[in-house]
């Protein structure tokens, strides 16, 4: 395989597992745990299951723009000679990006503090940002993968 094959498999991988992860744990996950578990359980489950998932989000932020970066270089000359839908999905992905830092820094670190300490009322109000903000991400990351895939036959 040559390098842009290398770089949009990283690219596509990158983006199956941070969109696939925010659907399996908005539309599988939360409803199950909402329903079956009380907040001295289902708080520490969402923490320890972030707690595992962001590493693969992080490495998903540093792979996305490299990996694309790389491709509209090599494919375009750069950004200044790519198509619209490459704009696009940047955009997205910069807003994406930006989101998800603010949920780890704020929302996510609050929760764990408010997990530690068995505050759970704080530890809710934590979790109900976060889910905010994973649905806000998880729509974008939907609309970038139609953007990204369709976008060349528009």
């Amino acid at each position: 395989m040559n390098i842009n094959a290398w770089a949009l498999a990283l690219h596509a991988l990158a983006a199956v597992i941070w969109i696939g992860g925010m659907f399996f744990a908005y539309i599988a996950l939360r409803p199950v745990a909402a329903a079956l578990l009380e907040p001295p359980l289902r708080l520490p489950l969402w923490a320890r299951t972030l707690a595992r998932f962001f590493p693969w989000v992080w490495a998903a932020v540093i792979a996305l723009p490299a990996a694309g970066y790389l491709l509209a270089e090599r494919l375009y000359g750069g950004l200044a000679g790519a198509p619209v839908h490459i704009h696009l999905m940047q955009g997205m992905g910069w807003v994406m990006i930006a989101l998800f830092a603010y949920a780890y820094f704020f929302p996510y670190r609050h929760l764990q503090a408010a997990v530690a300490a068995e505050d759970w009322p704080a530890g809710g109000a934590a979790l109900a940002r976060i889910r905010r903000l994973v649905g806000i991400n998880l729509i974008l990351g939907l609309i970038v993968a139609a953007v990204a895939t369709g976008g060349r036959y528009a």
